[in-house]
């Protein structure tokens, strides 16, 4: 009797044992921390750049180089903002107008997936205030922030990445005083012209052969 006692005592140590171990292991293990996802690196820091700053804008037609104006300090800082974290890298051309003027800075272009016919709708999610001012005119290689209409844009925001470069001063002089022109082009009139002279398609007037931006970097 004692010996089955001491034996009944063991199997039930056992399955205490066993209750304990396996109610260990159906404990859920803590989460692991999220990996820390690191910003992607600036391609220059805009902190080092002059009041004035030149920048050169190297497209797959070649390279316009532009001066920014420090009288339109909120366009100034925004496409050096853009430029920094590399939003005008790989973006597409995608409205050119002979006699007119040459339009860039849709992120929709970028994506392969997107419908081209929203090309021109596109932008980083806000506007920028204007920054109208009489003695910026639209002369030719003058560098100027594309915007929505008055109707639905009455205090005549700039779009916040979208831009275009006068390419004929006649066909863009009725614009003077209702766009922000925040620079100028000092050295690629030659790229725009050629830009402006490639073949588009109807109605959007894209060009044909997709022309891009390839860097947006301080001039050296």
């Amino acid at each position: 009797m004692k010996t089955r006692l001491i034996s009944l005592l063991f199997v039930a140590t056992l399955l205490v044992a066993s209750c304990k171990s396996g109610n260990k292991e159906a404990q859920p293990k803590p989460e692991a921390a999220p990996a820390k996802v690191e910003a992607p690196a600036l391609a220059f820091n805009p902190d080092s750049l002059a009041e004035e700053p030149v920048f050169d804008i190297v497209t797959s037609k070649g390279t316009i180089k532009v001066k920014l104006y420090k009288e339109t300090p909120l366009h100034r800082d925004n496409f050096v903002k853009l430029a920094s974290k590399r939003f005008y890298d790989n973006i597409l051309f995608h409205r050119v107008i002979k006699n007119f003027m040459i339009q860039v800075g849709d992120p929709l272009t970028k994506d392969p997936s997107a419908d081209p016919a929203k090309y021109g709708t596109g932008g980083p999610g806000y506007t920028i205030p204007a920054e109208i001012l009489p003695q910026y005119k639209h002369k030719k290689g003058a560098l100027a922030a594309a915007r929505k209409g008055d109707k639905a844009n009455p205090n005549r925001e700039s779009s916040g990445s979208q831009f275009y470069f006068v390419e004929s001063e006649t066909g863009c002089s009725h614009l003077d005083g209702q766009y922000t022109i925040f620079g100028e082009t000092i050295d690629g009139f030659d790229v725009i012209d050629a830009i402006a002279a490639e073949p588009v398609t109807a109605p959007k007037n894209a060009p044909v052969n997709p022309i891009r931006i390839i860097s947006v970097m301080p001039a050296e």
